[in-house]
């Protein structure tokens, strides 16, 4: 429901921005204050799990999920939509910060490969699902269905999960580092706001200068109030192995072009190759369906090499997939060669995403796999979140000042020439950025030891383990 959620709404973002005569900007965060929320929250959120129960963390989760958004449904405003999205955010790091754990927790270490590739295969589903069910709905029955039908799968999957989840106790005591949350939260707010406001107007004006002066200085307080902290929000500790420092380096290189390919194309095919939400919907269906056979393939694959080996040949794929829509998109690019992109993007970041999860839980014990979880998850929503924001920054580069409005531009909206012509060049521009660090996540991943077993360091006082 979490994924599913996400890939409905974005290929009903033009008619959303449409309906609340939103900008580009107001409309990206809609996208972004989720994905914000999301990835700031969600180390917070594995502490809170491994400290109480982790079944009713995540249950929880799925509740206010569900509530949030049968009111989004009928937001008044785009503000209130925002404000809603941010609070689903917060939902879904409750959520997402214990699937995997509870799985981990639940399957022997000779398994887990396997168990992570067949999770992880399931989560596809959605993005293979949500394009077209999202159009189909957006069209059919107006854009508020994309909310309306997390209502319904909602309310299934809490029934389900009270019924089947086991209960647990709690592995740790240690306080909840508060400033630290409060820290990472605004740093993470600064980043993504100074990504997104690239390209438009002077780094010398005041909105824009001084996010850009306080993002690097609330980073050293923050990484400085980790090291004095007696209970600190992301254990230092924690990145004592040179797997999980280079694994969790490369998680993000890797999101940001699978989910920057998924977020551009939705958009050119309305506003540049002219297609409706159904038609695009079902235009980047090749994508996600590759998303959801690679994990569980990962999977089969990590019984017979190293996880490192398998994540490096996934990004190799992706960086090849993302550099052929550099070169070849133009406006008359055939769909197959659009397809065979999207499939080595797509099936090459869910090789990689598979072998690394694995690889970055890998003998973690069980009362430490919330807050493992959680920075796993963390560093891999920062390119999430950041992905949207970078493709804004690009195309809007490449856009004459007051043709910012084009970038959510729908079929029946369709821009002059000249402006697909500049849309292009920033979508190009967006992809060879996207294969640059998908490169460059390959070279992170090359250089992690063939063996990846982790020993727990010994406790320090006030600490939560290595």
């Amino acid at each position: 429901m979490l994924v599913l959620s996400g890939t409905v709404l974005n290929i009903a973002l033009p008619l959303i921005a449409g309906h609340y005569e939103a900008g580009p900007l107001a409309a990206t965060w809609v996208v972004l204050g989720f994905m914000l929320v999301q990835t700031s929250l969600l180390v917070v959120c594995g502490r809170l799990a491994d400290r109480f129960d982790r079944r009713k963390v995540y249950l929880s989760g799925i509740a206010l999920f569900t509530l949030a958004s049968l009111a989004a449904a009928s937001a008044p405003t785009i503000e209130v939509l925002i404000a809603l999205r941010t609070l689903q955010g917060i939902a879904a790091a409750m959520a997402m910060a214990n699937g995997t754990a509870l799985i981990a927790a639940a399957v022997p270490r000779e398994r887990l490969s396997q168990s992570m590739g067949v999770y992880l295969g399931a989560l596809a589903v959605a993005p293979l699902l949500g394009p077209s069910l999202g159009g189909y709905l957006a069209d059919t029955f107006g854009w508020q269905w994309v909310f309306l039908l997390d209502v319904p799968v909602g309310v299934a999957a809490l029934a389900w999960g009270a019924y089947c989840l086991p209960r647990a106790a709690a592995s740790s005591r240690d306080p909840i580092d508060t400033a630290g949350a409060a820290l990472l939260t605004g740093w993470l707010a600064l980043l993504v706001l100074v990504v997104s406001q690239a390209g438009s107007g002077s780094w010398l004006d005041a909105p824009r200068l001084v996010p850009l002066v306080l993002c690097p200085l609330l980073f050293v307080v923050f990484a400085a109030h980790q090291r004095r902290s007696r209970s600190p929000l992301i254990d230092p500790g924690l990145f004592s192995t040179r797997a999980f420092v280079l694994g969790n380096l490369a998680a993000p290189l890797s999101a940001v072009g699978s989910v920057g390919m998924a977020f551009l194309l939705a958009l050119y095919l309305q506003n540049v190759q002219g297609m409706s939400t159904v038609q695009a919907g079902l235009a980047v269906l090749a994508g996600p369906l590759a998303g959801m056979i690679a994990p569980p393939v990962s999977g089969r694959l990590g019984s017979r090499f190293p996880p490192h080996r398998i994540a490096v040949w996934g990004t190799a794929a992706a960086a090849a997939g993302l550099a052929l829509l550099a070169v070849s998109l133009a406006e008359d690019t055939p769909y197959w060669l659009i397809a065979t992109a999207m499939v080595l993007v797509s099936a090459g970041g869910g090789v990689f995403y598979t072998a690394n999860t694995t690889m970055l839980i890998m003998g973690v014990p069980a009362e430490r796999l919330g807050v493992v979880n959680g920075v796993r998850l963390t560093v891999h929503f920062l390119g999430v979140s950041l992905s949207p924001a970078i493709c804004l920054a690009v195309v809007s580069s490449r856009l004459a000042p007051g043709d910012g409005h084009v970038l959510y531009a729908s079929a029946d909206d369709r821009p002059s020439a000249a402006v697909r012509d500049a849309l292009l060049s920033g979508y190009r521009l967006s992809f060879w950025i996207f294969a640059l660090a998908a490169l460059a996540c390959a070279f992170l991943v090359a250089r992690i030891p063939g063996r990846t077993d982790r020993r727990p360091a010994p406790d320090v006082p006030g600490v939560d383990g290595p």
